[in-house]
């Protein structure tokens, strides 16, 4: 197999989403007898550490992300390193992105959320939310197939081991996870702690992840050791399917991290982040697999604690919620991925995929 080459950034602005979700893939293509080359122009120690702990290769662009210098450079790359197959990961990737590195006699597999670029020449675009559909992507190319819904989520190896595990229900949950994403720029999670104190369950716990790429952390330590209840911080988990299997309930922000207590069966509270998160957020809340606290900014900490209140109260709910949920993701996300590269790769027949 030839080396597959991502191209995905990650900062307190970014987040580490797209390239957490990249590197499931990055393992998926080491496993099958591959070697995975990261390409990006941001600065993530911690992030390239966990990388290279995978044995997988950091490059660096000194380029603005997106522009023209940008794909010109990683095309440059993707050929000294002898890559087939480029990955891009990020919304600063446009149209004109997208062409230059078809342009350059390379196939391109394009990781989307919504639909935000104007046109789509990549060979696979691949959508792995439960609101993807075929009419976010009028405009491509006839050989550009879709790779769409939760399918093809992308989970790395530490959750894969999980599969099968059955989780318990309580009568009350007292176990909470808190989880705002690898940056957190706006320190939502501090408005969860203070939502804590004044949620109103005996015995309550919580466990907080702290990004990477949080600047906050200083502040929320401060937040931690005055707090009424007990709060343990975590900064650059590694093991993530643990924390989640240790909780009873979570609140999320409405980004990746969804898919993985999804598939860990973790009855969880969104809280908007993004406006990309948004649809997740609004559709998972639908479907009663998860309650949608809206926007960041408009949720208090006592609403936040009202919810969460109720819902550690509410066994049959979390129960129906645990099991619907792990019926949204089944694991085997990114093995359909590599199938569909290896397939791709034969034929360029126009073709849905769904």
């Amino acid at each position: 197999m030839k080396p597959l080459l991502i191209r995905a950034d990650a900062s307190a602005q970014i987040g580490t989403g797209h390239v957490m979700r990249c590197l499931a893939l990055a393992q998926a293509w080491q496993d099958a007898g591959g070697r995975a080359v990261f390409l990006m122009a941001t600065e993530a120690p911690a992030l390239e550490s966990r990388l290279q702990s995978e044995g997988i290769e950091v490059v660096h662009l000194p380029v603005q992300p997106g522009s023209v210098d940008d794909a010109v450079q990683t095309a440059d790359v993707a050929h000294q390193v002898g890559a087939d197959w480029v990955v891009v990961d990020g919304y600063h990737f446009d149209a004109d992105y997208q062409q230059t590195l078809k342009g350059s006699g390379l196939r391109l597999l394009f990781i989307d959320d919504n639909g935000h670029a104007e046109y789509y020449f990549a060979d696979l675009v691949l959508n792995q939310n439960i609101h993807a559909h075929e009419g976010l992507y009028p405009n491509r190319e006839p050989y550009t197939r879709l790779l769409l819904g939760t399918g093809y989520v992308l989970l790395r190896r530490e959750f894969l081991k999980w599969r099968g595990w059955k989780r318990e229900i309580p009568e009350v949950a007292r176990k909470v996870l808190v989880t705002m994403g690898g940056s957190d720029p706006n320190n939502v999670t501090l408005k969860v702690i203070q939502a804590l104190q004044q949620v109103d369950v005996d015995g309550l716990e919580a466990i907080i992840v702290v990004g990477s790429s949080n600047p906050h952390y200083e502040e929320l330590q401060s937040a931690v050791q005055s707090s009424r209840l007990p709060i343990r911080p975590e900064r650059n988990v590694t093991d993530m399917p643990a924390l989640m299997a240790w909780a009873d309930v979570a609140i999320s922000g409405g980004g990746s991290t969804s898919w993985e207590l999804a598939f860990m069966g973790v009855p969880a509270l969104i809280v908007i982040l993004a406006s990309n998160q948004r649809p997740i957020a609004e559709r998972l809340d639908v479907m009663g697999v998860a309650v949608n606290l809206g926007w960041y900014e408009d949720v208090s900490p006592t609403e936040m604690a009202q919810v969460m209140t109720q819902l550690l109260k509410s066994p049959g709910t979390r129960a129906e919620m645990s099991r619907h949920v792990r019926q949204l993701v089944d694991g085997m996300g990114s093995d359909r991925v590599i199938r569909a590269l290896q397939r791709q790769a034969q034929t360029h027949q126009s073709c849905v995929w769904e």
